[in-house]
């Protein structure tokens, strides 16, 4: 066990001696001293753990030497010890930036506490996330090895979330390997589920079914309308469950969460087909039918997210809503500048409806661009630069003007994304889409078994450009990849964040309805 050294300043130390022994008793190697200029020479010469200050010695007071400590060796953690319960003096104490603040008279539990709590509070931690993990880990297994609905798969994905977080905050992530592959085995027998019950959820009326991509404004977002408040639809482009629980506690001072919850995106998970069908309230078989002027085909060079407006107005109406409403895309940092400058104009509106396409971009940037790759090498660090943007982000300050409005808010997003490992062999013509998770085409020559394929479209109901048209979605952490030039693609993509197959990342996505805390 590693022996850590403690400095402890006091004009009474010798009455601290039991508490001292205590200390000694327990593995700790203890420096007394009298005063706040003895505790300064002592910082001059060697290190210490953590610092223990009497904030009502004479001379130098607690508070002057904290100033000082925190000049010479910043890092160092400070606990203030005082008899004092005077506000102005804790204010000052926390100020300083002290680890923690004790009011005599203490006893040496506290101080013990108080040393756990700042020395041996990660590896505490550590110890204990693993062995709650370890006790856990068994239930997920039996949960998803049986045969489960939506609901509870959706629940072993929020758990299995859950773990990565914790995981991540321990000293060495020594079970990391272990939740991935519970992760790995889970995302298989999810792909089994999706194959076996999605084509029911189209067709079959009276079946117990996920919300889906087309039914989220009808069902969550439109319900929660309310005459002269304005509702804000928040929609981050490609935003997966583990990003929004990093989010989330950023948000936590200025709303509280009235439902935390997660919706399935229809196949394929990708803006052209989920985004579009968020917005439309349609499958894009209709969109195709019933709007041609606005769906791009996968024939077509156009953007296939251009018209998410239009068919915004087209929901408005088939649901015959009454309202004012308004739509913006923020791509760029001055569009994000633009909607903050317009917002006393969006709070006149009943339904405020955005897109923030970050995610997004910041996952074909990871793939494209290699210092991005370098910056969030593996999960975890994507998740850290999830945090980062969203931390300084023009997106951040909009929902601090919400919140003060005092306007609520539903938060989602179109799909997720899935890291990429392992490559599958796929052979098609010219006309076969060019997504790494999915292809749509004729002709298609693949080995079956690890993909999830669709012969007949309207099953899914997905538009189809000639008779032999088929959909052929890649599961798990495959990416497809054609025989020629194959070592350059599968180099190139894997262990990149892609979108538009059957996973639990890319399907199961949050929805989240935040309402003002301090309004």
């Amino acid at each position: 066990m590693q022996k850590f050294k403690i400095l402890w300043a006091d004009d009474e130390i010798d009455l601290l001696k039991p508490h001292i022994m205590f200390l000694e008793q327990k593995g700790y190697e203890i420096t007394t001293v009298n005063s706040g200029v003895d505790a300064i020479e002592k910082v001059e010469e060697q290190n210490f753990d953590v610092i223990f200050l009497d904030e009502m010695m004479p001379g130098m007071t607690g508070l002057e030497t904290l100033q000082q400590v925190k000049i010479l060796k910043p890092q160092t953690p400070v606990v203030m010890i005082t008899k004092s319960e005077e506000e102005h003096i804790m204010d000052d104490a926390i100020g300083g930036k002290i680890a923690d603040y004790l009011i005599k008279p203490i006893n040496p539990n506290q101080i013990l506490l108080s040393v756990k709590k700042i020395l041996q509070n990660k590896q505490l931690i550590t110890e204990k996330t693993n062995l709650f993990y370890q006790q856990d880990f068994r239930n997920i297994s039996m949960a998803y090895n049986d045969a489960i609905d939506h609901k509870e798969w959706s629940d072993i994905y929020t758990k299995l979330t859950y773990w990565e977080l914790e995981i991540d905050k321990t000293e060495n992530k020594s079970m990391q390997e272990v939740l991935d592959t519970q992760k790995t085995e889970a995302n298989a027998n999810f792909a089994k589920f999706i194959k076996e019950n999605y084509l029911d959820w189209l067709n079959e009326p009276n079946i117990e079914k996920p919300i889906l991509s087309h039914q989220v404004m009808k069902e969550k977002v439109f319900p929660k309308l309310k005459e002269g408040k304005p509702l804000f639809f928040i929609v981050i482009d490609n935003l997966r469950l583990d990003q929004w629980e990093i989010i989330e506690p950023l948000l936590s001072p200025h709303f509280n969460v009235e439902s935390d919850e997660t919706y399935y995106s229809i196949l394929p998970t990708t803006t052209a087909y989920a985004r579009n069908a968020l917005f439309s309230g349609m499958m894009p078989i209709d969109m195709a039918r019933f709007h041609p002027d606005l769906w791009e085909g996968e024939d077509t060079d156009e953007g296939k997210n251009n018209h998410e407006e239009e068919f915004l107005k087209v929901n408005i109406q088939k649901n015959r809503l009454n309202i004012k409403s308004s739509y913006h895309k923020i791509l760029q940092v001055n569009q994000g500048k633009a909607v903050l400058d317009n917002f006393t104009n969006l709070i006149n509106n009943d339904l405020n409806v955005l897109v923030y396409n970050f995610v997004d971009m910041m996952s074909h940037a990871r793939t494209d661009m290699k210092m991005i790759k370098e910056l969030a090498p593996n999960e975890s660090a994507y998740r850290s630069l999830t945090e980062s943007w969203f931390t300084h982000s023009s997106l951040f300050e909009l929902f601090k003007k919400i919140s003060e409005s005092g306007a609520e808010v539903v938060v989602t997003t179109d799909h997720g994304t899935k890291r990429v490992h392992r490559p599958y062999k796929i052979i098609g013509d010219r006309t076969v889409t060019t997504n790494l998770r999915y292809k749509q085409g004729k002709n298609l020559n693949f080995e079956s078994g690890k993909v999830f394929e669709i012969n007949k479209p309207d099953e899914a109901k997905l538009p189809k450009f000639n008779i032999s048209t088929s959909y052929v979605f890649a599961v798990e952490d495959y990416f497809f990849a054609y025989p020629n030039n194959y070592n350059y693609y599968v180099n190139y993509y894997k262990d990149t964040f892609q979108h538009g197959g059957v996973s639990l990342e890319e399907i199961i996505v949050p929805l989240v309805h935040l309402t003002p805390k301090n309004y």
